[in-house]
């Protein structure tokens, strides 16, 4: 077991709340291991790069990217503005053709009577990600689709759509856009450690706080408020951007006597196991945390 001393700290301990983080069960080589980027020499965490056509679809970040592919090929480049983002007309047209998880449009609308891209979080994620992968650029005004990201779209490459993006957005941005600058880069800058403790801990429907305490490192920032920001980090930088990957389940309940508040519960989707292996140690035999 590592950290035994590090949790300890009455502070740290009182935040876990009797629950006993999955990553504790790590050996300190593995630990060290999962806090780095998986590369061809870093392979305590593989990603899966044959996924199969129907495996694809089952992602709404990989499948909406493919929508904005074929609708940058089709058109012969999408038209963008001043800051290059796409236009809002063709953001009307986008709108009609993306499906996000737990995303209702006429919601998010409800008070714009104009739509800008940032406007439409899902084209905006999936933007994003593809020009950061190079599978699109912009060219006099366009956004048009890069061999690479042409080539997504025939029998060349589709299966390592998925982990072109999930390495990208998990390794490489900056998720704290999401959670809007909460606690900085916590959690995602150990987002290893994060992912092998989901894969141990999240096969059961688990709260967005019971999974923070399970599967993150805690650091002193977290405590320099008088509230708990922490499971609100962990949801807006970890548990949705897994959500639109497919790699995770949604559930909502009411809250009695609430209009507005609701319990959120996650729990591992099958492409979870399918995408992600891991080659880690742990000092013990145990079965999943909850």
């Amino acid at each position: 077991m590592v950290a035994e001393d590090f949790l300890q700290d009455p502070q740290i301990r009182g935040w876990l709340d009797r629950v006993e983080p999955a990553w504790t069960l790590l050996t300190f080589e593995s630990l060290g291991a999962l806090r780095r980027e998986p590369s061809a020499a870093q392979t305590a965490i593989r990603i899966a790069n044959d996924l199969s056509v129907g495996e694809i679809a089952g992602s709404p970040v990989a499948r909406n990217t493919l929508i904005l592919l074929q609708q940058a090929i089709e058109r012969g480049g999408l038209p963008l503005t001043a800051t290059g983002n796409l236009s809002r007309a063709m953001v009307a047209e986008m709108c009609k053709l993306i499906e996000w998880p737990d995303y209702e449009q006429a919601d998010a609308f409800r008070f714009n009577k104009v739509i800008n891209e940032p406007d439409f979080l899902p084209l905006h994620v999936v933007r994003q990600l593809a020009q950061a992968a190079t599978l699109v650029r912009t060219q006099r005004g366009k956004l048009v689709a890069t061999p690479l990201g042409k080539s997504m779209l025939s029998d060349a490459k589709p299966g390592s759509l998925l982990a072109i993006l999930f390495h990208l957005a998990f390794w490489h941005m900056d998720l704290s856009y999401f959670g809007r600058g909460l606690l900085g880069s916590w959690p995602q800058a150990d987002a290893g450690v994060v992912l092998w403790s989901l894969s141990v801990c999240a096969d059961e429907w688990q709260s967005p706080e019971k999974l923070t305490r399970l599967c993150t490192i805690p650091e002193p920032a977290m405590f320099s408020e008088t509230w708990d920001r922490t499971p609100y980090a962990m949801e807006a930088k970890i548990l949705r951007p897994l959500l639109w990957f497919g790699l995770l389940e949604h559930r909502s309940e009411e809250i009695l006597g609430s209009r507005f508040s609701q319990h959120h519960f996650y729990r591992k989707a099958e492409l979870f196991e399918r995408l992600l292996a891991f080659d880690v140690h742990v000092n013990r035999s145990e079965g999943a945390r909850h």
